[in-house]
Parts: C-alpha cells; sequence; structure tokens
C-alpha cells in the first residue's frame, strides 16, 4: 500500500469519526436542528425576494424573514399546543370523576344499533363489548392523563424548552442567510455528477417543501374545519378534537374521518338526525375535499407519492422519530425513491452508449 493511499484511507477514517462524533455532540439539540433546516428551506424563497428588495443587504433580509418565519409558524403552533394540553388536563378530570364515561357510551351506542344488527353481533360474538370499553377507556384516560401531566410539569420543563426554542431560531437566522452557501459546500463534498446533484438536491428541496406545505398545511386545514363544526355542533372539546384530526389527515387513506364519522354516527343513532347528517355532509363534502382542492396547488404533481408509500413511511417515521417522523419519514421515502431513480436512470443511459 502506497504512502498517498494509507494518507487517504486515514484521512477519510478520520473525516468519518469526527463527523459521527460532531452528530452525537448535536444529539441533543437534533429536534432544534431539524426543524431549523426545515423552515429555512421553507422560506427561502421569502428570503431571496427579500434580498434582492434590500440589495443584498443579507443580515436585514435574513432577520425578516426569520421574523415573519416565527409570526406565520412558531407562534401560532405554540398557542395551539397550549391550549390543547389545557383542554386534555380538563379531559382527564372529567374521565377521572366518572363525568365522561366511556364504558356507558359504547353501550349505549351498541343499544342504539337496530335489533337486526345486534343479532348479527351477537352471532359474530361481538356481543360483549366490555374488553373493548375497558380498552378504549384505558385509552382515553391515558392519553388525557398524558396532557395533564405536561400541562403539570411545563414550569418544570420551561427551561429546556427554552433553551431549545432558542438554539432553533439561532440557527435558523444563519440557515436562512448561509443557506446557499452551506448547500453548495455538501454539494462539492457529494461524489456524484452535477447533474446528478442538481437533481438531487432539487428533489430535497422539494419534498421538504411538499411535505410541509402539502401534509401540515392541509392537516391544519383539515383540524380547523373539524374542531369549527365540533364547537358549531356544541361538542365539548372541540379544539382537542380538532387537532386529533389534524394529525390523523397527515395519514391517506385514514384521515380526519376517523374522528367525526363515529360522532355523527352516534348522532343519527340517538336520534339528533339534523347534527348527524350535518356532520356527516360536512365532512364528506368539505373536510374530505380539502386534500383533493389544496394538495395539488400546494404540492404539485411532480413531486406526489403514492398515498400507500406516504402512509407507511409517515408511520415508521412517526415511530422511530417521534413527531418529527411526520416529515422525516416521507422525506427519506421520497429521496430513497429519488436516488433508485437517478440510480437506474444511469443504468439506462450506460446501456444505451454501450
Amino acid at each position: 500500500m502506497s504512502n498517498s493511499s494509507l494518507e487517504h484511507k486515514t484521512f477519510l477514517l478520520l473525516l468519518v469519526a469526527v463527523s459521527v462524533a460532531f452528530g452525537w455532540v448535536l444529539l441533543p439539540f437534533s429536534g432544534a436542528v431539524f426543524w431549523a433546516a426545515v423552515l429555512a428551506i421553507l422560506f427561502a424563497p421569502l428570503q431571496r425576494r427579500l434580498y434582492r428588495r434590500f440589495h443584498s443587504r443579507s443580515n436585514l433580509s435574513a432577520l425578516l424573514t426569520l421574523t415573519v418565519c416565527v409570526l406565520l409558524a412558531v407562534v401560532p403552533m405554540m398557542i395551539v399546543t397550549g391550549l390543547v394540553v389545557q383542554e386534555g388536563a380538563s379531559l382527564y378530570k372529567r374521565i377521572e370523576s366518572g363525568e365522561l364515561d366511556i364504558g356507558a357510551f359504547l353501550g349505549q351506542m351498541k343499544d342504539m344499533l337496530p335489533l337486526t344488527i345486534r343479532q348479527m353481533l351477537d352471532r359474530l360474538g361481538l356481543n360483549d363489548l366490555g374488553s373493548l370499553r375497558d380498552k378504549m377507556s384505558s385509552g382515553a384516560l391515558q392519553g388525557s392523563q398524558f396532557l395533564a401531566t405536561k400541562a403539570f410539569n411545563f414550569g418544570q420543563d420551561t427551561f429546556q424548552f427554552v433553551v431549545g426554542f432558542f438554539v432553533m431560531l439561532y440557527l435558523l437566522f444563519f440557515f436562512i442567510r448561509d443557506g446557499g452557501e452551506l448547500s453548495g459546500q455538501i454539494k462539492r463534498a457529494i461524489p456524484l455528477s452535477e447533474a446528478q446533484k442538481r437533481r438531487l438536491f432539487s428533489k430535497f428541496t422539494r419534498v421538504v417543501r411538499a411535505t410541509v406545505k402539502g401534509n401540515i398545511v392541509v392537516a391544519a386545514a383539515q383540524g380547523a374545519l373539524g374542531g369549527l363544526i365540533f364547537m358549531v355542533l356544541g361538542i365539548p372539546s372541540a379544539l382537542l378534537w380538532g387537532v386529533l384530526m389534524a394529525f390523523l389527515s397527515l395519514l391517506p387513506a385514514i384521515g380526519a374521518g376517523l374522528v367525526w364519522a363515529p360522532v355523527a354516527v352516534y348522532f343519527l343513532l340517538s336520534g339528533a338526525l339534523w347534527k348527524g347528517m350535518v356532520l356527516a355532509l360536512f365532512g364528506i363534502c368539505v373536510i374530505g375535499l380539502v386534500d383533493n382542492i389544496l394538495r395539488p396547488i400546494l404540492v404539485g404533481k411532480d413531486t406526489r407519492m403514492p398515498d400507500y408509500l406516504v402512509l407507511i413511511s409517515t408511520l415508521g417515521g412517526l415511530s422511530l422519530f417521534g413527531l418529527n417522523g411526520f416529515v422525516i419519514g416521507p422525506l427519506i421515502a421520497a429521496l430513497f425513491v429519488s436516488c433508485w431513480g437517478l440510480f437506474t436512470d444511469g443504468k439506462s443511459d450506460r446501456i444505451i452508449t454501450s
């Protein structure tokens, strides 16, 4: 082995070791780094317009972009999170005190069913709802208890939250200001052709924006509409159910219908026909169509993935990365498809030219 080859391999080993160590150092603030990068990519077009408007004053354009980002994205999220935690704590108290009895609700639902359906349930062995009742009661109690605990421990976690929040804002400013230079350095380090790097980075940027705008914005719209109709119909904890619908809307083929559909059925079976019909029609014609109307506008057909791929990558990302997985999962899936597309295209080109 020549000295130059040994030096090269030693340097690569050192480079990998230092990179892993640096990632380990950043691990406590991985969420702050991740969302700073996502928001910087999302608001990069605004920064470029402001940069041209203010005659290449990078600090001013980055500061104005950061201000807009905080007002449009960060502040509303903090407000909604605080309100949801409060409603979750209230729901926990109602369940714990027995004011809200899910077991009685399920029994009432079964009694409302027509006789033929109840007989069918008996023949299928589904007449005993005790186990399901216990599981649903336990799940609702645990979920609301989690929110109540978060509300109780908010003061204890304030310092950690504030540090992480300001780390994100600090990084976001520099990512916005120096994003072009950072992406250029990363491109130069990747051993691919210029065409492949342009395609890969373009796909990465489009997918990040598509995931945030196409998934989070659409989910927020569906959750807001669902919470609004729940509030109009006088359903308790409308904000909490709206946020739950927003989260479920991130999962294609499942959606907010898992929340509003059972409530509509309950209204219809309990005799509140107009409430049930209004909720069902609103859910189908308004909430259900939001995805079909907004997603093509915000995302574009070229960045969309099959629903099954979005579903499995979102669930896998959520399982591995927590709430960040709603973005990380589809992003990794899209990059997986893009990289394999580059590989197969390159292989086809070699076959054609050979």
